[in-house]
């Protein structure tokens, strides 16, 4: 945690807490990592947010511990707001260099982000993604690479979260980056193995509730071909063009799930009869 020190008198030293340590510390901003100075003060990197984001100057010296203390406190309400949002974005950029890559893994490697609920997965670690690098259209998702689905955060501090502060690139560039990490399909998988099996009971336990529950009636009048057809596939993509080994993945994932979908429509067609 960085601290600056403001003497106010030659014998007195005030310590107050940055912006970024403070926001980062805030319940419900977990899943950020802290972006270096160096990185944020250089402009370059910021190409194009002053589109974005109202107040843009005073926004960033509000993050960079520079703004002026003559600012109205009425102006601090809203330039707070801005500041998450510049800072958001700022950090979507920063996850997808060396370094931002790093800080993640190291959350990641901790399941930070959560476990994968499903029980083949085998409590396979998370990551944080956007369905969209636009700010305020979609909140963000998990992404599991072993089954390569997205779900929505535990928390609702978390699930309110903007999807674009992480943005559409990062955990497929990780795994690109980072080859030995990608989970095996099948079996348990090295990372992320303590307190795998009190989770795994767990997951059990809630599967036992889910199989009650439709042993009792809950899902009578349920068309289970027409819910999986409109389910949409997520097709993990990297600085807006989809992975030519998961592409093809996916065209086979997606000719056994038509099966499997002709294959119920037939079970619920001769059930009906």
């Amino acid at each position: 945690m960085q601290w600056k020190t403001y003497p106010q008198a030659p014998t007195l030293i005030i310590l107050v807490l940055c912006w970024i340590s403070w926001f980062l510390s805030s319940k419900g901003n977990e899943y950020f990592c802290e972006v270096e100075e160096d990185f944020i003060l250089d402009r370059f990197n910021l190409t194009g947010l002053n589109n974005e984001v109202a107040n843009y100057s005073q926004a960033l010296d509000l993050i960079t511990d520079n703004l002026d203390d003559d600012i109205q406190d009425e102006l601090r309400g809203s330039l707070d707001v801005q500041a998450r949002l510049l800072y958001g974005l700022i950090h979507a950029r920063w996850i997808v260099t060396a370094r931002g890559l790093q800080k993640m893994l190291e959350k990641y490697k901790r399941a930070e982000f959560g476990r994968c609920p499903r029980v083949l997965c085998h409590q396979q670690p998370l990551l944080p993604v956007g369905l969209t690098d636009i700010p305020y259209e979609k909140s963000v998702k998990l992404y599991c690479g072993r089954c390569e689905d997205l779900y929505s955060p535990k928390s609702s501090r978390h699930g309110s979260i903007d999807g674009a502060y992480f943005g559409t690139t990062f955990p497929h560039l990780l795994f690109l980056v980072y080859p030995t990490l990608i989970p095996p399909k099948s079996g348990p998988s090295d990372t992320g193995s303590s307190n795998r099996e009190a989770a795994s009971g767990d997951s059990r336990s809630r599967r036992r509730r889910d199989e009650a529950e439709i042993a009792e009636g809950g899902g009578e009048d349920i068309n289970t071909a027409t819910v999986a057809l409109k389910a949409e596939r997520y097709r993990p993509k990297i600085y807006g063009f989809q992975l030519h080994e998961t592409a093809k993945l996916q065209r086979w994932q997606e000719a056994v799930r038509d099966r499997q979908i002709a294959r119920l429509e037939a079970l619920e067609e001769a059930t009906r009869t």
